[in-house]
């Protein structure tokens, strides 16, 4: 079954029991979920959901791509399928896409999202799109041993290894949430 609003609206209540001082940052998007548009939808605006993944080898080291179109080092990530029954599954399939890594050597770290960042995003003429914002939904993933295989080049640059504290830097604090 297609990912729907309220498994959306359940994932960020989840979220928000472990995180409640972001619930003012997330009124907006409850409200647009709310209203009944199709948010698992690329093609949803003012605002869509995507997931991102945060994967962890050993306890210091996060994999972090440099985004094409964005020419920023983010956590991979992307839009929801409608082949996808769950984020966190959707989150897993991106990672896989666009690093490569082995599915097989992942684990899924928890149930619940370790991040919940909601962005404007910069209108797309080249993709049809207008500005409009994502609801980006991240979890943790942890391995001991996968590396970087072939990326997905039309979505990546490159993909590689990050010390943590760099990976703060680079792309922010909630990246620490995915080692604890």
């Amino acid at each position: 079954m297609p990912i729907s609003n309220s498994t959306i609206v359940m994932a960020l209540l989840a979220y928000l029991e472990r995180y409640p001082e972001e619930v003012a940052l997330l009124g907006e998007p409850m409200r647009l979920l709310d209203q009944g548009a199709d948010c698992a939808w690329r093609r949803t605006f003012p605002m869509h959901v995507t997931v991102g993944a945060l994967l962890v080898r050993g306890e210091r080291e996060v994999l972090l791509v440099e985004h094409r179109a964005y020419g920023l080092l983010l956590q991979p990530g992307g839009h929801v399928e409608p082949t996808d029954n769950t984020l966190l599954g959707a989150a897993m399939r991106e990672l896989v896409e666009e690093t490569g890594v082995d599915p097989g050597q992942i684990a899924s770290a928890s149930q619940i999202p370790v991040y919940v960042d909601y962005g404007r995003v910069p209108a797309r003429p080249d993709k049809d799109e207008p500005a409009h914002h994502h609801l980006d939904i991240g979890y943790a993933f942890v391995t001991a041993h996968a590396d970087v295989g072939d990326i997905q080049e039309s979505e990546v640059l490159r993909a590689a290894w990050y010390p943590l504290a760099a990976a703060e830097r680079l792309v922010g604090p909630y990246i620490a949430r995915a080692i604890d």
